[in-house]
């Protein structure tokens, strides 16, 4: 299969990104050989070193304002939607092998129905990420976090259910949420679904795009391909970027629905009844 025919772009957001994340980054795009250009949008309050981003296959924008993740994306794609068949949407904490970035085309150049594919992802010291999730439900964001200790149990199976960990991800699987960490798009897929929410400053937006793809088109899991995420769960470890998460999350069940739900209640029984048939 020809893929040099097909024109392939790439964003990456930063915001005080460690130089040697985005260098690093930077070097497996360049060695893909097939990413025509990549744009980088620097969200921090003063750039770092300049000479990084003087390449001749990537354009450099400095934001005036940090408008959010999904907002840094779409400065981009509103770009690359035009000029470009194939849109990567990356996180700088990953890094990849050539050959994974030439599967992943592959795959999509397969078949015209996926409109956003993501690879397998793992951490650094080789253990799986849980990525491949259904539509959330206040419960499964945040509200198990904050649970007491005799009701974790409880709370885990739901999570591991959530997160479709009975799959043990062997399998590709069209699921309706894609972490935002790696994001492959057919660029005619998101004139017709639409860009990111920028209600959203960070976290649902991926939830949201996802949705809102899934619902007309294929969001497919990929094992194909394998890309590693050194992902470091801030939310997990600073107030400030938990109140970040709650707030949004906030936004994005005021968006879709917070108990009552019709939409994702059907596509997520959907979505469990499909996978629990494949992993019979």
């Amino acid at each position: 299969m020809n893929l040099i025919k097909h024109k392939i772009s790439a964003s990456i957001v930063i915001y005080n990104t460690p130089e040697y994340q985005l260098s690093r980054l930077l070097k497996c795009i360049e060695l893909s050989k097939i990413i025509n250009h990549t744009y980088l949008i620097d969200n921090s309050p003063n750039p770092s070193n300049l000479d990084l981003y003087k390449l001749p296959w990537v354009t450099y924008i400095a934001s005036k304002s940090n408008a959010g993740y999904g907002a840094g994306h779409n400065h981009a794609l509103r770009i690359a939607i035009e000029k470009f068949d194939f849109h990567f949407v990356l996180n700088p904490d990953i890094y990849f092998e050539s050959e994974a970035i030439i599967s992943m085309i592959t795959r999509m150049c397969q078949d015209a129905s996926i409109g956003q594919l993501m690879p397998k992802v793992i951490y650094p010291d080789g253990s799986l990420q849980y990525l491949c999730k259904l539509i959330p439900t206040p419960f499964d964001l945040f509200l198990r976090r904050f649970l007491p200790a005799p009701l974790k149990v409880l709370a885990q199976q739901k999570a591991d259910t959530f997160e479709l960990r009975f799959t043990e991800y062997k399998y590709e699987m069209n699921v309706p949420y894609l972490s935002g960490c790696f994001m492959l798009f057919r660029n005619s897929c998101l004139k017709e679904v639409g860009l990111f929410d920028e209600r959203f400053f960070m976290y649902p937006e991926d939830v949201d795009i996802s949705r809102r793809m899934h619902v007309k088109y294929k969001t497919i899991f990929f094992p194909g391909a394998l890309i590693v995420h050194d992902h470091a769960k801030e939310s997990f470890k600073s107030k400030k970027m938990l109140w970040i998460h709650v707030v949004n999350m906030c936004r994005y069940f005021n968006k879709w629905g917070w108990f009552f739900d019709a939409e994702r209640k059907a596509i997520n029984e959907k979505t469990l009844k499909t996978l629990e048939i494949l992993n019979k």
